[in-house]
């Protein structure tokens, strides 16, 4: 018995040897880096990596922007996006271990005018469901209230405008990304606190973590002087864009941090909640840290090499599966011109963080992947020419139809094909959560405004019959959309759907789910 417990124990510690032989060092990670930056042509990364609560490796690559060119290092404050839901989830847990709500209770006990699309499904409504993506609503549902940035939207409005959103799903049965619903988690944040969201998050989880050179939002920077400039392919050339986030939504996606400050977070989440010197200092307890890591709604998934993985699921701001036999954590975040990416596994106590300031979600993980492969024991792959040939048939595809639908316009152009009659389209239409949008002519050229989203305007070409395409101003939102009109018995417009052309359109832009009708 206790020989074949002493053989069990070297095992073990040859195997613990064995995972550390192969961890990557950080000469390969500053040679992967260096070649992900090239392959998917990101202007800056920071990369960290945290091991048995300890920072090993933290380190800027690249531009903070191709305007300025200065250094990314290891201080260079990135937008995490919805990184940000696991802190929200952190604050009400932080409540929840205060005895001041409960996970269970519904959340029209504290924001008494939310309601959604049924009776029964606003009445069960809990705060747990706020974070777990499974109201039924569809992925984005109403992102356009607060995407892209510079619309007049407030959380009030978004709040009362989900009553219009349909469901896709029953109640509870479904996974489909939301980040309204992060909002709202937030106001229950300031109605239960008594101190708005931003301020919770600084003062009660920034503070006392000592993530001194982070905010809550981009306007709550002290310093901007070490800041990165998001990126995105405009006109097929990689430039600095501007910002483009609403502060309504920060408690879905607003904080900005850096690789040294973040990886005091996820040293926390691997110490269950636990940190400061010997561990003696506590933001939230064990029963909220491991609520936050259960499953709470199931994900499919394909179990395909190299992972093997079983499931996955997400739970109170984070997405669970397990990879090779371990548990793994993990949550991205995404703004325009910016992605980013942080990954657990407990059982090893190791974390990975990765941002970016342009929007290729391939480059995180090429990194994130590599590091990981070389902790768990998965045979070396080629990440970064993986990922590389499925961005370029992904943005082959796109191109294709796109390409495909400005020949046809180009073509209708050129033969001076019979236009239709504007006037049959032009006024006003409304949608119940959106507002309106006008149709006009400007200068002799069709034009779709929106009067709450102003950065949604564009010319309006003919297409086929009574669809159009919008071409929006702003081309680096990727997200020109076909505006379908419907016609009464006159032939005169009465209303507008609306979807995306790109298949890489992000989801945000959830013009799907609008239904104009026509009010002049």
């Amino acid at each position: 018995m206790k020989k074949s417990c002493f053989a069990a124990i070297v095992i073990l510690l040859l195997a613990a040897n064995m995972a550390n032989a192969q961890a990557i060092s950080s000469a390969q990670i500053d040679s992967l880096t260096e070649l992900t930056l090239k392959t998917f042509n990101v202007p800056g990364i920071a990369v960290a990596v945290i091991k048995d609560g300890k920072v090993i490796h933290a380190k800027g690559y690249g531009v903070q922007s191709l305007k300025t060119g200065k250094k990314v290092d290891e201080n260079t404050l990135f937008g995490i996006a919805s990184n940000s839901k696991a802190f929200t989830s952190a604050a009400l847990g932080m409540l929840v271990d205060e005895g001041k709500l409960k996970w269970d209770d519904k959340v029209t006990d504290y924001i008494p005018e939310f309601k959604l699309y049924s009776p029964y499904v606003t009445d069960e409504f809990t705060i747990k469901d706020l974070l777990t993506h499974r109201s039924g609503l569809g992925l984005g549902a109403g992102d356009l209230m607060m995407f892209p940035d510079g619309s007049d939207f407030t959380k009030k409005d978004i709040i009362h405008n989900l009553r219009y959103l349909k469901a896709v799903s029953a109640f509870r049965t479904k996974y489909d990304y939301d980040n309204n619903l992060y909002i709202v988690a937030g106001e229950v944040v300031a109605k239960i606190s008594g101190m708005i969201w931003e301020d919770f998050i600084e003062k009660r989880i920034m503070l006392p973590l000592h993530m001194t050179n982070s905010a809550a939002s981009l306007s709550r920077l002290k310093d901007r002087s070490n800041a990165i400039s998001p990126h995105a392919p405009v006109n097929g050339k990689v430039e600095a864009i501007n910002f483009d986030w609403s502060e309504t939504a920060n408690a879905a996606g607003g904080i900005w941090t850096n690789i040294t400050d973040m990886s005091k977070w996820i040293i926390l989440q691997m110490n269950n909640g636990k940190y400061g010197e010997g561990l003696t200092q506590k933001l939230f307890s064990e029963a909220v840290h491991e609520e936050m890591w259960s499953q709470q709604t199931i994900i499919p998934i394909r179990t395909i090499a190299p992972y093997y993985s079983h499931f996955a699921s997400y739970g109170l701001g984070f997405f669970l599966r397990d990879v090779k036999g371990y548990k793994h954590i993990s949550h991205t975040g995404g703004l325009a011109g910016i992605v980013t990416q942080e990954t657990m596994i407990p059982e090893l106590k190791l974390g990975i963080i990765v941002f970016t300031n342009q929007q290729s979600g391939a480059a995180f993980t090429a990194i994130t992947n590599t590091i990981m492969d070389s902790y768990i024991g998965v045979k070396s792959m080629d990440w970064v020419n993986l990922l590389h040939n499925r961005v370029v048939a992904g943005e082959t595809n796109a191109k294709n139809i796109t390409d495909g639908i400005w020949k046809d316009i180009d073509a209708q152009q050129k033969n001076n094909a019979v236009k239709p009659d504007i006037s049959r389209f032009t006024g006003t239409y409304t949608d119940q959560w959106f507002g309106d949008v006008m149709i006009s002519v400007k200068e002799g050229k069709s034009w779709f405004d929106s009067k709450r989203s102003p950065k949604l305007t564009g010319e309006l070409l003919p297409y086929k019959g009574s669809t159009f395409i919008v071409k929006w101003n702003d081309r680096s939102m990727d997200a020109d959309a076909y505006v379908m009109f419907s016609v009464d018995t006159d032939g005169k417009a009465d209303g507008i759907k609306m979807k995306a052309i790109s298949p890489l359109t992000d989801f945000s832009f959830d013009f799907q789910d609008l239904d104009f009708k026509r009010v002049k």
